[in-house]
């Protein structure tokens, strides 16, 4: 199936590892020019030399910039001026007792994973409504419906990205702009995986690690396992893509069925 996306630029936030990499290489391979963003330097460069190596005719750049602030957000805007896709995949999280979130937590989170999404759009979205097509995309998860107890801030913030990107698709309707949720499962990226690590038992393995968070946590996972990032990514390629023209204001699940609702 051809996407048609050999004419985009898409610029992926969050993308040297875990989805938002698999992210950018998925529009690498459909002939998008893509704008890889971390906040180191070397990440940046070491992930466009992966991609390259894998599709040497890709046309890949990229910025270091710290997105949680003002400053590092115009920076990146500075580099890269204009896209018509824009995939906003940054974000951190971590597990913490309720009762021991600090301000300084929150509004970090909040800084992190809502208002690098809303700066970044807000800036994109008069280019993409004067040329009549582009792609908002928000990475929510699927923690933004259920909240997790273990990371209230976290599914706080991803329940916002549900909210912001509804909000902006109900705000340009009949522009050829689209404005989607992704909401992925757990995921077996590198920040996961660090994160199983630290919970599990001397001498345990991985797999096993990952089986009893999927039976304990989310027992009601319908593909009983860790999605890999290629799977979400696979989603998300195609809603970058015109093919997607219909959708819009959407919460879309890749989630291996853990939200046990029909809608």
């Amino acid at each position: 199936m051809d996407l048609q996306l050999g004419d985009k630029t898409a610029l992926v936030t969050g993308s040297t590892g875990g989805i938002g990499f698999a992210i950018a290489q998925g529009l690498a391979a459909e002939g998008a020019a893509v704008i890889v963003n971390g906040r180191d330097e070397q990440r940046v460069k070491d992930a466009i030399e992966r991609i390259k190596s894998k599709h040497p005719n890709a046309e890949v750049g990229g910025m270091h910039a710290d997105l949680a602030s003002r400053e590092g957000v115009e920076q990146l805007t500075d580099h890269a001026r204009k896209t018509d896709i824009l995939v906003n995949n940054v974000g951190i999280f971590e597990p913490r007792e309720f009762l021991q979130i600090e301000d300084d937590d929150w509004q970090r989170f909040f800084d992190a994973n809502v208002m690098s999404a809303v700066r970044l759009s807000r800036h994109y979205l008069p280019g993409m409504l004067e040329r009549g097509w582009g792609r908002l995309l928000f990475i929510s998860s699927e923690s933004g419906i259920h909240i997790p107890a273990e990371m209230v801030h976290y599914g706080f913030t991803k329940a916002a990205l549900l909210a912001v990107s509804r909000g902006i698709a109900e705000s340009i309707p009949g522009t050829g702009v689209t404005a989607n949720a992704i909401l992925p499962g757990p995921t077996r990226s590198e920040g996961v995986s660090e994160m199983l690590a630290d919970m599990a038992d001397e001498g345990q393995s991985q797999d096993s690690v990952e089986q009893a968070f999927i039976e304990n946590e989310r027992p009601s996972s319908l593909i009983k396992r860790l999605a890999t990032p290629e799977e979400v990514a696979n989603l998300v390629v195609y809603m970058a893509s015109p093919l997607s023209s219909a959708t819009t204001g959407a919460p879309m699940r890749v989630d291996g069925g853990v939200v046990r609702a029909m809608t």
